[in-house]
């Protein structure tokens, strides 16, 4: 919706898809275990990190970072689907007037979810960035893409929960004037910033030993917000099954 709202507004606000918004928040939702990898065990990683002299920490890492970019493009995908059922509906039911107001705050939220999808976070290069780092310089060297990439991640689940936060709150009443049930988010569930600083300068002079702390927090921090997430898009589905009016195949 970055265009003029004189007309049908697209989450997008590019080309809308070929495909129906409830064939797209089916397949965005039936995506999730691919994308919200889940990790159980947190305290059997961090041994199986020390026991492997940190290679398994390699994989940790891969895992951290993949799944924060999955998950940010899975669950914008969710949402712009979601966004364009509810106007097209909105649109039929002559409600446009009334719930246009909704529909822009939305797409102001939307821009920085688009951004954060751009951003450099392909955990391929970044494993290797640690790896070759790792293997000329040791832990000296080693630690610095470890905790900037710990930065990196923590960062974008901030943002992205703020601002997933503000849309899903803004379907749920856009929902519920469509006669479709979705429960608002709490907004207690909004992640806090980590103290970056204070982390890496306990990082160094604990020569790395703070560090399993930090990535405890990353892995709980993640799975905290799916267990937040997923409940929603459980009770978002049925929604948006009442109200597509695409014809069977």
């Amino acid at each position: 919706m970055t265009g003029p709202v004189s007309g049908p507004m697209p989450s997008s606000g590019w080309v809308v898809p070929a495909a129906s918004p409830a064939t797209r928040v089916r397949a965005a939702y039936d995506r999730r275990a691919e994308t919200d990898y889940y990790f159980d065990g947190v305290a059997l990683v961090v041994v199986l990190t020390i026991i492997t002299f940190g290679i398994y920490g390699f994989y940790v890492f891969y895992q951290l970072m993949r799944r924060a970019r999955d998950h940010n493009k899975r669950r914008l995908e969710l949402l712009e689907a979601a966004t364009d059922l509810a106007w097209e509906q909105t649109v039929a039911r002559g409600l446009d007037g009334e719930l246009r107001p909704a529909f822009e705050r939305i797409s102001l939220h939307f821009q920085p979810l688009r951004v954060l999808t751009t951003e450099f976070r392909e955990p391929a290069i970044w494993l290797v960035f640690l790896i070759g780092a790792s293997l000329v310089g040791g832990f000296v060297l080693g630690v610095v893409p470890w905790m900037i990439g710990l930065v990196f991640i923590d960062g974008d689940f901030v943002r992205h929960d703020v601002h997933e936060g503000a849309v899903e709150a803004e379907l749920s009443a856009i929902y519920g004037r469509l006669d479709a049930s979705v429960p608002a988010p709490d907004p207690s569930r909004v992640k806090g910033k980590q103290n970056y600083a204070g982390r890496i300068v306990a990082t160094v002079l604990t020569c790395g030993i703070y560090g399993f702390w930090w990535m405890v927090d990353a892995m709980r921090d993640g799975n905290y917000h799916f267990q937040w997430n997923w409940p929603w898009e459980d009770a978002l589905l049925p929604a948006v099954q009442s109200l597509d009016t695409t014809p069977s195949p």
